[in-house]
């Protein structure tokens, strides 16, 4: 009897072959700054010029400064500034809130995130897809999940400073900040005002607040 071999079996057989074809050949790739970058990322330092400092970034250990309209600092320790991380699929950040401040409205298209709260009490939320709204009250030692590619936002509902820090299945999970996509960029206001719905006379403001044009 001759046997058949069923199309969910290729399919996975080849599946298989892809991974280890694509399994990692060397123990890192330490972001070569010098090279050209590929749509892959970071081209790969030359294990000989590798150093232990390569593996370690401080940037995060220091308070950001929230003098700004935010009132809120962010430090990234992504590919661009830790070429440790580079090709590992991770990275972190760093959110100084004073009492005020707020990560506003924003979402990562390349990587889920993580928030731990180190110092504070801050709000947190999301909206999902279908525009459900989760929000949650969040004390030192909280963590909160943002999936992928959803908004989601910060405020430091405390008279005090906040300090948080994030985690991402990234090593440059990218971010699109709401507000300056609207107001800090060159979109005129017209196509803002037909397809957000909001009244001309507001959106010029916010284009002088924010810094746009048009």
């Amino acid at each position: 009897m001759k046997k058949i071999i069923s199309p969910v079996a290729i399919i996975c057989t080849f599946l298989l072959i892809v991974s280890i074809s694509n399994a990692a050949v060397q123990d890192f790739c330490i972001a070569d700054y010098s090279a050209p970058q590929s749509p892959s990322g970071y081209a790969c330092k030359d294990p000989q010029n590798v150093t232990a400092d390569d593996f370690v970034y401080s940037g995060i250990g220091f308070v950001g400064n929230t003098s700004n309209i935010f009132k809120a600092s962010i430090t990234n320790g992504f590919s661009p500034q830790f070429p440790g991380v580079n090709g590992l699929g991770l990275s972190m950040a760093r959110a100084d809130l004073a009492p005020g401040g707020v990560v506003p409205f924003h979402s990562h298209p390349r990587a889920s995130e993580i928030l731990l709260v180190s110092e504070g009490n801050v709000t947190a939320g999301l909206i999902s897809s279908n525009n459900d709204v989760y929000l949650k009250n969040l004390t030192k030692g909280d963590i909160i999940v943002f999936p992928q590619g959803l908004f989601h936002f910060t405020v430091n509902i405390a008279p005090t400073q906040a300090l948080v820090f994030v985690s991402f299945n990234s090593e440059n999970p990218g971010v699109e900040i709401l507000a300056n996509t609207l107001f800090a960029s060159d979109l005129p206001t017209e196509y803002i005002a037909t397809t957000a719905f909001l009244d001309p006379v507001e959106i010029r403001r916010l284009k002088a607040l924010f810094g746009g044009s048009g």
